[in-house]
C-alpha cells in the first residue's frame, strides 16, 4: 500500500522536475560582482490539488483490504467446519438407517439420545448460517465502500492530472480484486454453481484481473488469444493456452501445465501450424484438446486435435468475410464454448450482417442448428455463449464495455440488458467465457485479462436449506 508521506514526496517530487510548465530557471544579471543571483519562478495551477481525497481513498483502501483479510480466514473457519459437520450429519445418517433396520435393538433411551445429537448438530448448522449472513453483510458494506472510492477517483481524474491518481486506482483495483475473490471463494463454499445452468444470466461483471504481458513480453503483439481448455482432458484440467502475433492471425499456439508456468513463460508444448492451415482472426479457443479458429483457405472453420496431430475444415454456405467485430479486423469467425457445447457465431450478406449463431456438432464439426438475431455485427465489439445464452457487448467509453445484448437459444427470445464492466488497456481482440470456472478471458492490447461473473440465483436462494436425516 502506497504510504501518505510517499505519495506527498511523490507529488512534491512531480512539481519539481517541471511537469506542465509549474517551474522555470534563469539567471537575474544585476551587473556587479557577486550581484549575479540564480532565479526560479514558480507557476500554480489555478487549483489546488485535491490530496485530502486522494489519502481518504488510499486509507479507505487500506481499511478494506484489513476488513478482507478477516473474512477470508473466517471462510477457511466455515470451510472446517462444513466438514466436521458433514461428517457428523453422515454418522447420525448411518445411524438413523441401522435403527430403522432393527428398530427392537434400540430402546427409549437410545432413541432420545439419538434425537439430543440431531438438535445438537441443528444448533450447529443455525449458528453457522448466522456467521454466513453476517458475512454476507460485510461484502455489501464493503462494495459500498469501494463504490465511493471509484466516485472519487473518476472525479479526481477528469479534474486532475491522471498521472497522480494512477498509483491509488491500481491499489483500489487490488482491493477490489480481493474483494472479488473472497466473495468468490464465499460463493463457491456455499452455493457451489460451477457447471450449474440454474440461473437467469449475468448480473455483474469483475474488476479486471491483469495477469500478466503476453510470453513474447511485447506489446506488439496486440492479436491473440489466451485462457483454459473448455472440456480439459484428464490431468489437463490446470493446463492454460496462449497464441498471438501482430496481426490477426493464426500459427501457433503454447501450453502452459498451470497458472504459475504461464506467468513464468515456461510453456511445456508449442505447435505451429502447417503453412496450408494458418488462420486469421483472434477468436479462437481450446476445447478437448482442440483448436477452433477461422481458417484461410478455403474461408471457414479450421480445427487442429493436439491428440492426434490430425485437420479438418468446414464450409460455412454463405457466411461472408465482410462483417467483423468493430475495432478488430477478421474476427468473422467467433468460437465460443459454454455448459452446452461448442458453438460459432458469424454474419452473411443474406442476413445483412446481423449476427447467427451456429451450434456445432463436435463428433462430425458440422452445424447442428441455428439461429439469427436483430445485432448488426460490425456495431457491437465481440459476444460469447453462457449456457445456450448469446451475450453480446459494446464499447461504451475509452474505459468501459457493457454486455447490452442477450439471445436464449433455448426459447428463441432476445432481450436488451446493461452490465457494463472496465476495460484494462483501449482494445482488445478475443474474449471468451470459460464453464470451468465461470470466467471471461480476454486479450487486451498483449495482457492476460480475465473476470469473475456473476449470476442471478435469486430464485435457488429463496428455498430455506433443510437438514435431512432420514
Amino acid at each position: 500500500m502506497i504510504g501518505t508521506l510517499h505519495f506527498l514526496a511523490l507529488l512534491s517530487s512531480t512539481m519539481a522536475l517541471g511537469r506542465a510548465g509549474l517551474w522555470s530557471e534563469g539567471r537575474n544579471e544585476t551587473g556587479g560582482g557577486s550581484g549575479d543571483r540564480c532565479r526560479c519562478d514558480a507557476f500554480l495551477p489555478s487549483s489546488t490539488f485535491a490530496i485530502k481525497d486522494l489519502v481518504v481513498v488510499e486509507q479507505t483502501a487500506g481499511e478494506v483490504s484489513h476488513k478482507l483479510e478477516l473474512e477470508m480466514g473466517k471462510i477457511e473457519e466455515y470451510e472446517t467446519k462444513l466438514t466436521s459437520y458433514a461428517e457428523k450429519i453422515m454418522k447420525l445418517t448411518a445411524e438413523i438407517e441401522k435403527m430403522e433396520k432393527n428398530p427392537d435393538d434400540y430402546n427409549d433411551a437410545d432413541m432420545e439420545d439419538m434425537t439430543v445429537e440431531i438438535k445438537q448438530v441443528e444448533a450447529l448448522i443455525k449458528e453457522l448460517q448466522l456467521s454466513i449472513s453476517s458475512s454476507t453483510a460485510v461484502f455489501v458494506s464493503l462494495q459500498a465502500q469501494i463504490t465511493g472510492m471509484v466516485e472519487t477517483l473518476n472525479k479526481l481524474e477528469k479534474t486532475y492530472d491522471k498521472n497522480l491518481v494512477l498509483a491509488t486506482r491500481r491499489e483500489y483495483i487490488k482491493v477490489q480484486a480481493q474483494l472479488e475473490e473472497c466473495e468468490r471463494r464465499h460463493q463457491e463454499l456455499f452455493n457451489p454453481n460451477i457447471g450449474s445452468c440454474a440461473h437467469t444470466g449475468i448480473i455483474r461483471v469483475g474488476v479486471p484481473i491483469v495477469s500478466h504481458l503476453n510470453a513474447h513480453l511485447s506489446t506488439s503483439h496486440k492479436f491473440g488469444g489466451w485462457g483454459k481448455d473448455s472440456k480439459p482432458i484428464p490431468d489437463r484440467e490446470s493446463m492454460f493456452w496462449f497464441s498471438s502475433y501482430t496481426s490477426p492471425y493464426i500459427g501457433d499456439i503454447r501450453f502452459y501445465t498451470n497458472y504459475k508456468n504461464l506467468i513464468l513463460r515456461n510453456h511445456f508444448q508449442h505447435h505451429s501450424l502447417q503453412s496450408s492451415w494458418t488462420g486469421t482472426g483472434n477468436n479462437f479457443i481450446v476445447r478437448d484438446n482442440t483448436l477452433y479458429y477461422q481458417l484461410n483457405r478455403p474461408f471457414g472453420l479450421g480445427k487442429f486435435n493436439f491428440t492426434t496431430m490430425k485437420y479438418e475444415s468446414r464450409v460455412i454456405p454463405g457466411a461472408s468475410s465482410g462483417f467483423s467485430y468493430t475495432n478488430s479486423p477478421s474476427q468473422n469467425f467467433d468460437f465460443a464454448a459454454d455448459e452446452t457445447g461448442l458453438w460459432v457465431t458469424y454474419a452473411s450478406q443474406e442476413s445483412s450482417g446481423r449476427l447467427i449463431i451456429a451450434k456445432i456438432d463436435e463428433p462430425s464439426f458440422g452445424v447442428s442448428e441455428g439461429w439469427l438475431t436483430s445485432v448488426y455485427k460490425p456495431g457491437v465489439s465481440n459476444a460469447f455463449m453462457v449456457c445456450g445464452v448469446l451475450y453480446v457487448v459494446r464499447t461504451v467509453d475509452t474505459h468501459t464495455e457493457e454486455i447490452f445484448y442477450k439471445f436464449d437459444t433455448k426459447t428463441k427470445q432476445e432481450s436488451y440488458i446493461s452490465v457494463p464492466f472496465e476495460r484494462f488497456q483501449d482494445k482488445y481482440s478475443n474474449l471468451d467465457y470459460n464453464p470451468t470456472d465461470q470466467k471471461l478471458y480476454m486479450y487486451n492490447d498483449g495482457y492476460y485479462v480475465n473476470y469473475h461473473l456473476w449470476f442471478n440465483h435469486t430464485a435457488e436462494a429463496t428455498v430455506e436449506p433443510s437438514l435431512l436425516l432420514s
